[in-house]
């Protein structure tokens, strides 16, 4: 018989060596093969090359290059807040959708589609207006501009929502979590890639270029999504007649938050993830502004984030599948963000744009821990036939308070900078660096608020146990 050759024996060794090192490997079924989970996680590719040009490029863009004020600018990208809110209601409508075409979640996930690629149409017109290169008053590009913001962000975040809920439908209940996990984890990879992309396009600077990117985002979007929805959720108008009861929101939502520590930990949640976006609006003008990094470099800096992020989410994985608690994973993660944020203060001084390039990827890796682990806890929190409005929660909880800290953080840093050019500082605090550093401070105490949030809810958690299955902690250490 004649032997395997050496290339085939090597091949055969990483096949069976790779699912160790694929996190969410195990979320494929029988019932959603990998190509169909694959296929249907391009909504999140969507989200996070959304992600990327609003609070990244466009961002800087406008602060750096066209010169506008950051709080107007930390206003805009602020904006689909006014729909975050909105987002467990979403999640409950598709839920509870009733329509004879027997679709729940594809009617939402489209319309979010379609809002998305109609802010990207209106935001190269509203960059033209926003350069000055027509008659009409600067309110008309700043009128022009908030409405593609809105649209964009409004877009995604339904489309999110519903494409999430449709993929724990999908899923058998044993792999829900891990499937929700991986659509996250690709929510990355799409602010990864995009970010990448988007540094490279945009290396040689030019507003006509810029452009040609959104345009390019907006067909891409309708592309993927369209690609993402094909044939994924199976038409049952038995389940969306008429003629159902339509069950009451405000008791649904009632009963939600009346589980134990429900609502305890959807504040941990809030707190943690303004800590962590508070430093959205204002990473890439400090690197531009202070550092002195070019569009280009300040662009790779999302990527870092993300990065960051998605390492965190493959290491979570690991841990929680040992046993390791999630909110104490959460815990963990907060701990790495106040070490992030004290880097990034200290490039300033330094002039060392190596460790701001680490404190972002650290501000990536805390923030991914904190995220999946609190999306496991929040997985735990649904009832039978209300997964849309359990994720919808969470999603709320997240989307405003990353809102009202974005924005926060950009009036803040115009304030103090403001204070601090006038001297009304003091001689110390005059530098250009100061209005950041602000922000930057009050994310650290953000943090250290997130830990007294969270810690009661690590109490009531199961206690991690030894291999051996014996209880460990500070007692078990020699004294």
């Amino acid at each position: 018989m004649k032997r395997p050759s050496l290339l085939v024996l090597r091949a055969r060794q990483w096949l069976d060596i790779a699912p160790r090192f694929l996190p969410f490997a195990d979320a494929a079924t029988t019932e959603l093969p990998l190509a169909r989970l694959m296929r249907l996680s391009l909504f999140q590719v969507t989200v996070g090359m959304a992600t990327v040009l609003l609070i990244g490029t466009l961002n800087r863009v406008m602060i750096v290059e066209m010169g506008m004020a950051a709080w107007l600018v930390s206003l805009m990208v602020a904006l689909p807040l006014v729909f975050a809110p909105f987002r467990a209601l979403i999640g409950f409508k598709s839920d509870t959708h009733r329509s004879v075409l027997g679709w729940k979640r594809v009617p939402y996930i489209w319309m979010g589609t379609w809002l998305q690629f109609g802010g990207f149409a209106i935001m190269p017109f509203a960059l033209i207006l926003l350069s000055g290169d027509s008659r009409a008053g600067p309110w008309l590009g700043h009128a022009s501009s908030a409405l593609a913001f809105l649209m964009v962000g409004a877009g995604s975040q339904i489309t999110q929502t519903a494409g999430l809920a449709l993929a724990t439908d999908i899923a058998p209940e044993s792999a829900r979590p891990r499937v929700v996990a991986l659509m996250y984890v690709m929510l990355l990879v799409g602010m990864v890639f995009s970010g990448l992309v988007f540094g490279l396009l945009l290396a040689d600077f030019s507003q006509l270029r810029l452009i040609k990117v959104v345009q390019g985002a907006a067909a891409v979007t309708l592309a993927l999504n369209l690609i993402a929805l094909w044939k994924q959720e199976a038409r049952n108008p038995a389940a969306t007649a008429k003629h159902l009861p339509r069950p009451d929101f405000n008791a649904s939502w009632q009963s939600f938050v009346r589980q134990g520590r429900t609502l305890r930990f959807l504040v941990a949640v809030g707190l943690g993830t303004a800590a962590f976006n508070m430093q959205d609006i204002i990473l890439e003008p400090y690197g531009g502004e202070i550092l002195k990094l070019t569009v280009g470099a300040t662009t790779v800096l999302t990527a870092l984030l993300a990065g960051g992020a998605l390492l965190a989410f493959g290491l979570a994985a690991r841990w929680l599948s040992q046993g390791i608690d999630a909110l104490r994973l959460a815990s963990f993660g907060i701990l790495v963000g106040i070490v992030a944020f004290s880097a990034v203060i200290f490039a300033a001084p330094l002039s060392s744009a190596a460790l701001f390039r680490v404190g972002a990827a650290l501000i990536g890796f805390g923030g991914g821990l904190f995220a999946v682990s609190t999306l496991t806890v929040a997985m735990s929190l649904e009832k039978p036939g209300q997964i849309g409005l359990a994720l919808g929660a969470w999603g709320a909880v997240q989307a405003t308070a990353g809102g009202v800290a974005i924005a926060t953080g950009g009036a803040l840093r115009d304030i103090f900078t403001s204070l601090a050019s006038h001297g009304m500082l003091g001689a110390g605090l005059s530098d250009p660096s100061v209005g950041y550093s602000v922000v930057y401070h009050l994310e650290i105490g953000l943090l250290f608020a997130t830990l007294i949030a969270i810690g009661p809810l690590v109490r009531m958690s199961p206690e991690p146990r030894s291999r051996h299955g014996q209880k460990f902690g500070l007692t078990e250490f020699p004294g």
